[in-house]
């Protein structure tokens, strides 16, 4: 059992996040999972791998069901936990890059439990359709379509790159020293015409409660609270690794308080993520 723990549980806390867009939740579903595998004949572990993947898809759809009733009741918008840079000694060991980019997790919540996990399961994990027709029990033709619904869901094409382009460490620093000082023209200039910027502080810190639009209104909302908060004394801006694409936080002597995550499209910044919720934010001090 603790051959397995050890062999498998980085894969399988990586499959639970992007299913349910919580670490917390993530880690409890592993946890759950091992626990419940100690009473299973070892003759059911013959495929560990393909056994451990069908009780976490389980348990997480189970998850997304009830957590989708409670998204409804959540004051403002809501967005996936920022992941801190994972320790790779301790995951299986997978060719491909199995952790989609902090905007496709966004992009997520508007699928569907079972949508979801045959998304992450193909384009994630890079399964094929008759892996991902055992692990949902449905059938392959079933598994495309729920696969094309997820992709239309999302906006996506099959000409588009499913993993949404992250921002450079380069225009994460040109940026936040633009607000620093002020220039608005190089805030524009960085900004994509249609930038949206979506704020999470779930009702327990300061937080725009809807969408904010185009570059202007974007770039004056920035030039606000941001570039105050990088004139106080005691508080740092950071640049740092948060699901494996720059990203930027804000450090006070009480610890982060912000973290700010971006979409880019063509060398611009096309989203603008910002999670204040102090309780999306434990695992990132930690």
């Amino acid at each position: 059992m603790e051959e397995l723990y050890q062999k498998y549980k980085g894969l399988l806390f990586k499959l639970a996040y992007q299913l349910t867009g919580s670490v917390t939740d993530a880690e409890d579903v592993v946890h759950d999972v091992f626990l419940k595998i100690a009473d299973v004949p070892p003759e059911k572990l013959a495929q560990p791998k393909a056994y451990l993947c069908k009780m976490i898809t389980n348990r997480c759809r189970d998850l997304q069901k009830s957590a989708r009733r409670k998204r409804e009741q959540y004051y403002g918008e809501w967005l996936p936990e920022p992941l801190h840079s994972m320790n790779d000694d301790t995951m299986d060991a997978v060719v491909r890059d199995d952790l989609l980019s902090y905007a496709m997790l966004v992009l997520l919540e508007r699928l569907s439990p079972t949508e979801r996990v045959v998304f992450v399961l193909r384009e994630a994990l890079g399964l094929d359709y008759h892996e991902i027709a055992e692990l949902v029990e449905k059938s392959e033709v079933n598994c495309r379509k729920l696969f094309s619904r997820a992709n239309a869901k999302m906006g996506i094409t099959s000409e588009q790159l499913v993993h949404l382009e992250g921002a450079t460490p380069e225009l994460v620093h040109g940026f936040l020293n633009a607000l620093k000082q002020g220039n608005l023209n190089k805030i524009l200039a960085i900004l994509d015409k249609e930038v949206v910027l979506v704020s999470d502080g779930g009702g327990k810190v300061s937080a725009v409660v809807e969408p904010i639009s185009t570059s202007e209104l974007v770039a004056q909302f920035l030039l606000g609270p941001l570039r105050r908060a990088s004139t106080i004394d005691g508080v740092h801006i950071e640049v740092v690794q948060m699901n494996r694409q720059p990203a930027f936080i804000l450090r006070s002597s009480e610890g982060i308080h912000t973290v700010g995550i971006f979409h880019v499209e063509k060398n611009r910044i096309r989203n603008i993520y910002i999670v204040r919720n102090p309780d999306k934010l434990k695992h990132v001090a930690e």
